[in-house]
């Protein structure tokens, strides 16, 4: 499986349960979310425009999704949504391994490019560096329909966090000719 066919895989209405664990607090949280991931043609305006933010050319864009969320978490009534649009860029010379051009970071809400890569297992490893912390998220597909994800957070100075999501697919959408 190579980066395009995990986009592609991935696309659809996703139904999210996470458990994290606070290791400076020695809590866990559980929270549950609705992921719906849309699967970008490279031609896709919003792929076009956030390559150009990161002076890229549109050309080396493999793909793209848009992916927006809605969700919950234990410790808080607050409602947890959003949208950000991500793009693929392979290395020079590789088919396995790239830059993830993010609209707008997880961790902080700023546009941030982070590492990808491919396993020959057909999981995908994201490595993001913020100015403030360093997240590393591993996903993988148990069945085409449960989707499994694996991340930490270190914030630079201290606090950490443990992540496991299990999300199951509620329905497909439509690609825009990815």
């Amino acid at each position: 499986m190579d980066i395009h066919d995990f986009f592609a895989q991935s696309a659809g209405r996703w139904f999210s349960q996470r458990t994290s664990h606070h290791l400076a607090f020695k809590q866990t949280e559980s929270g549950k979310s609705q992921l719906t991931i849309e699967l970008l043609s490279v031609d896709d305006p919003a792929v076009i425009a956030l390559c150009q933010q990161y002076d890229i050319d549109p050309t080396w864009a493999v793909c793209g999704a848009r992916v927006s969320w809605d969700g919950t978490m234990e410790w808080d009534s607050e409602k947890h949504e959003g949208s950000t649009v991500l793009v693929p860029i392979m290395d020079q010379g590789s088919r396995m391994e790239g830059k993830l051009l993010r609209e707008m970071g997880y961790a902080e809400k700023a546009p941030v490019a982070g590492r990808f890569s491919m396993g020959s297992d057909g999981a995908l490893t994201l490595i993001t560096e913020y100015e403030t912390m360093y997240s590393e998220e591993r996903l993988w597909f148990a069945s085409p329909n449960l989707r499994l994800r694996t991340s930490i957070l270190k914030r630079f100075g201290g606090f950490s966090m443990a992540s496991f999501c299990s999300e199951i697919r509620l329905g497909v959408t439509q690609s825009t000719n990815a």
